[in-house]
């Protein structure tokens, strides 16, 4: 037990200090060299762990993805109501502004071309759409769907499309939540429930 501790324990380290190399140099002029002698390793030590920057990147990719299905997992297990649905996307913020993810999420978005060139980047669009599948479950009209997949992408886009200087992580995570609940709020719910001011799209000219 003590070996898979240790061996767990390097494997996170590894991964960590790819992260900062990756942030503070980028991607592409990163190698595994740099990495090994940040950690005071030695390459075959590294390789022993990861045999490419992919596999790093990977890794990553992969603790996402099963984050992802344990929120499905449990959303599955829940009454499709308005309260399981806060609760989902509130817990869906958790895993990205929580425990070093978002310095992960920061990568993801600058780092698009090679999330797109693994197998498990590839698999990222399909869990997002479970996720958006067990937001609006119990309302298969198709403004839900759209709203479910855009509370995702709220939460989500908020690492770029907010760009207020000095806005922290907190902050961050409070609006883009609130977004995403003023369009969870319209799902489940009847035509004729649609809030005051909130219908038809019309103007005054």
């Amino acid at each position: 037990m003590q070996v898979r501790e240790s061996t767990g324990g390097t494997r996170e380290r590894i991964k960590a200090v790819a992260l900062e190399l990756f942030t503070e140099q980028g991607y592409e002029k990163t190698s595994l060299r740099e990495i090994a002698e940040r950690l005071n390793v030695t390459k075959a030590a590294l390789y022993y762990h990861f045999k490419s920057k992919d596999d790093i990147v990977a890794s990553f990719i992969e603790d996402r993805l099963e984050r992802m299905d344990a929120l499905v997992t449990w959303a599955d297990s829940q009454p499709a109501t308005l309260a399981t649905r806060r609760e989902l996307i509130s817990r869906y913020a958790d895993t990205m502004f929580g425990g070093g993810w978002p310095s992960v999420m920061r990568f993801f978005e600058q780092n698009q071309t090679v999330l797109k060139s693994l197998t498990s980047g590839q698999q990222m669009r399909g869990r997002m759409m479970r996720l958006a599948n067990a937001l609006c479950r119990g309302d298969d009209s198709p403004a839900a769907q759209l709203r479910a997949a855009l509370s995702l992408f709220a939460v989500h886009s908020s690492w770029f499309a907010v760009q207020t200087p000095d806005i922290t992580d907190e902050e961050r995570r409070r609006i883009a939540l609130e977004v995403a609940d003023e369009l969870l709020a319209a799902v489940g719910r009847e035509p004729d429930e649609t809030p005051a001011g909130a219908a038809s799209g019309s103007t005054k000219g």
